[in-house]
C-alpha cells in the first residue's frame, strides 16, 4: 500500500503516545495538532469509531477552510448544506460541489458523518464555543437520508 502525505492540507494522522497507545488525530499542514478536533477525538480513544470520525471530521474541516468559516461561527444551515454536498437529501441551495467529483456518501456513511459532526459541535458548545448551534443541534438531527437522485447520477 502506497501512502501519500498531503502537504498544505489538514490531515488525519496516527500518533504514538508514551504509554504505547496509537490514537488518531487531525494535524495542521505544519504538523501541529488541531486542538479542537483532537479534544473531540480523544473522547473516542480506544474505540473503532476514532479513526472513522477523524476522516469524516477532517473532510468537514477542509470544507470549512474552503468556505472561510470558523467552526465557532458555523450555523445549522451550514451543516445542513455540507451534509447535502456529501450526499444527504436537503432542500436548500448547496453551492459549489465538494469532494472533487467523488461519489456521494451512502446511507451508512451519511449517518456516521452526521453523528460525528453533531458530536463535535455539541462538544464545542459544552466548552462555550458556539452555544447557539449546540442548542439547535440538541433539538434537531442533521440530514442523513441519502439523496437518491444524486446517488443515481453519481454526482
Amino acid at each position: 500500500m502506497v501512502r501519500h502525505v498531503l502537504v498544505g492540507d489538514l490531515r488525519v494522522q496516527q500518533i504514538e503516545r508514551k504509554d504505547g497507545r496509537r490514537p488518531w488525530t487531525i494535524v495542521w499542514p505544519e504538523g501541529t495538532i488541531h486542538t479542537e478536533a483532537d479534544r473531540f477525538l480523544r473522547r473516542h480513544d480506544g474505540s473503532g469509531a476514532q479513526k472513522t470520525y477523524a476522516y469524516y471530521l477532517v473532510d468537514h474541516l477542509r470544507w470549512l477552510e474552503r468556505e472561510c468559516l470558523a467552526f465557532g461561527a458555523v450555523q445549522l444551515r451550514d451543516l445542513e448544506r455540507y451534509m447535502g454536498l456529501v450526499g444527504a437529501e436537503v432542500r436548500i441551495p448547496l453551492g459549489e460541489p465538494w469532494r472533487g467529483g467523488k461519489c456521494p456518501y451512502g446511507r451508512s456513511a451519511l449517518s456516521t458523518a452526521a453523528a460525528c459532526l453533531k458530536g463535535f459541535y455539541l462538544d464545542q458548545a459544552s466548552l462555550g464555543v458556539n452555544g447557539e448551534l449546540g442548542r439547535k443541534l440538541d433539538k434537531s438531527r442533521l440530514p442523513s437520508r441519502a439523496d437518491r437522485r444524486r446517488s443515481f447520477l453519481g454526482t
